[in-house]
């Protein structure tokens, strides 16, 4: 019995440094010039009551460093002032443009609606999203992502990270599971296979939203306007990433944990409506780390070979931590790295904390 429970756990943790092996593909690939293509881009923006975000943070994208943009800013059937903080940018800086969403009993607190009416109004084919509460980190960052659209690629990805909160621990935690999931959707879109992208920072043609009509195919569903339109539209050939260090952008951070939780939930009931190879990718990374953490309890309790065990742990670490740093570096993450063993097992049970509270009730949707 001892010898078979080692044997299932050796072909587990080989499935575990599989994993981490693909993610090598974007740890260890570098930043390229790319030529500009001085394309025309509109940046989109939607506000659901974000009067006090917008007065913080859309200077930032007005002040960017490029020759021809322009400003979307949705205001989605707000109850504050966010309409009057949005009209008084616009009449400082003409580039910003409004739009005035109204709640409709069929579209009733719908996002994607108010995104459609956005990109509608957009007099440009290239699309930059990102959210009210995120500031570029550089006056480049839309320079650097627009320069992604180089011919053939109709869909960026970026990195949308979050400000740091020195002493919080909390905030290590909601970046380092950030920067765990943009490892895996930069890795799998450079191994060819682009599941997801994140509204903070995301990139792609009119064109392409109109071939895939929009949000159609989802629209029934509160959430996905991001993750939901790439992992549908994206493919090996349409997709590029975006990670230079001028192209990053950074939201505000949950500061309570169950308002953090609870964001979760709704992003995993989204997920369960990728493609099926997505979900079985996604998936089988979660179980085989649980089984991993399982087994390797098991057969120290019951002192089966635990030097043996204890090896395959430490060769584990080695494997993730190179993963961790190398990625962690490019994005800006340094600090939240170094305990990334006692987060990887928090979110182990977090997740399935959140599996569980989403089969019990529905998580609540956009604001």
């Amino acid at each position: 019995m001892g010898t078979l429970l080692l044997g299932i756990f050796i072909i587990v943790s080989l499935v575990n440094l599989l994993y981490f092996f693909s993610f090598f593909s974007f740890a260890t690939t570098n930043t390229k010039s790319k030529l500009h293509p001085e394309v025309a881009v509109s940046v989109i923006i939607c506000a659901k009551n974000e009067s006090e975000n917008l007065k913080n943070f859309l200077p930032a994208i007005l002040e960017q460093d490029y020759p021809d943009f322009e400003v979307i800013v949705i205001n989605d059937a707000s109850t504050d002032d966010t309409l009057d903080v949005i009209e008084e940018f616009q009449k400082i800086d003409p580039r910003i443009q409004v739009v005035d969403v109204q709640n409709n009993e069929a579209f009733w607190a719908n996002k994607k609606y108010a995104l459609t009416l956005g990109i509608k109004k957009a007099r440009n084919k290239h699309l930059l999203f990102t959210d009210a509460d995120c500031a570029p980190q550089s006056k480049n960052w839309i320079s650097e992502m627009s320069r992604n659209f180089q011919p053939g690629n109709s869909i960026v990805l970026g990195y949308g990270g979050y400000f740091q909160h020195t002493g919080s621990i909390l905030n290590k935690l909601i970046r380092f599971e950030t920067l765990l999931t943009a490892i895996q959707y930069f890795s799998y879109a450079k191994l060819g296979s682009p599941y997801m992208g994140v509204g903070r920072n995301l990139a792609y043609t009119s064109t392409q939203f109109y071939e895939m009509k929009g949000f159609a195919s989802h629209l029934h569903l509160r959430s996905g306007d991001d993750d939901l339109f790439v992992n549908e539209a994206s493919t090996a050939d349409n997709t590029s990433i975006c990670f230079h260090p001028d192209s990053i952008t950074r939201s505000v951070p949950k500061n309570s944990f169950s308002d953090w939780f609870h964001q979760k939930r709704r992003h995993v009931s989204v997920a369960g409506h990728y493609k099926t190879k997505h979900k079985v990718l996604l998936g089988s990374f979660y179980i085989f780390r649980v089984l991993f953490w399982v087994l390797f309890a098991l057969l120290l309790i019951f002192e089966i070979q635990p030097q043996i065990v204890l090896g395959i742990l430490g060769l584990k670490l080695v494997t993730e931590a190179f993963v961790y740093i190398k990625a962690g570096r490019k994005l800006k993450e340094n600090d939240v790295v170094w305990l990334f063993p006692f987060f990887d097992l928090f979110l182990i049970f977090m997740q399935m904390a959140i599996f569980i509270a989403n089969l019990i009730s529905k998580p609540k949707h956009w604001k």
